[in-house]
């Protein structure tokens, strides 16, 4: 159903996060070592309480995914825009121009490396 994901798996159990997420549906489930890779390839060092409210707030949204994907739109017309369900409504729209001068050179000044314009960052995929 949802070839894209390898570690799906079918729970029936109410969702932590988003307790109206009971129905039983197929969904991503992330692990604890998941969590702990992510945050050590985000550089970032979580408590164990934040851990288990990373892993807890990740899983209910992959659960709401699901259950999204799961509502038959057959028929449904795509929306272009959001305000087409107003029907003819003139939005305000500004002008696309400029307001701020180009401040690139005051940007990168403490940057640690910039090459032509650009920030240069080590290389972190694996």
């Amino acid at each position: 159903m949802f070839p894209m994901y390898a570690g799906w798996f079918l729970s029936s159990m109410a969702c932590p996060v988003f307790p109206l997420l009971t129905h039983p549906f197929l969904y991503m489930q992330l692990t604890q070592s998941d969590i702990d890779r992510v945050a050590s390839l985000a550089r970032l060092n979580l408590r164990p309480d934040e851990n288990e409210r990373t892993l807890a707030q990740l899983n209910g949204f992959f659960a709401l995914v699901a259950q999204m994907e799961a509502v038959n739109t057959d028929g449904v017309e795509p929306l272009a825009h959001p305000a087409a369900v107003l029907g003819d409504v003139a939005l305000r729209l500004r002008e696309d121009i400029a307001s701020e001068p180009n401040q690139r050179e005051a940007s990168q000044a403490s940057a640690p490396s910039v090459k032509r314009g650009l920030f240069l960052v080590p290389k972190v995929i694996e």
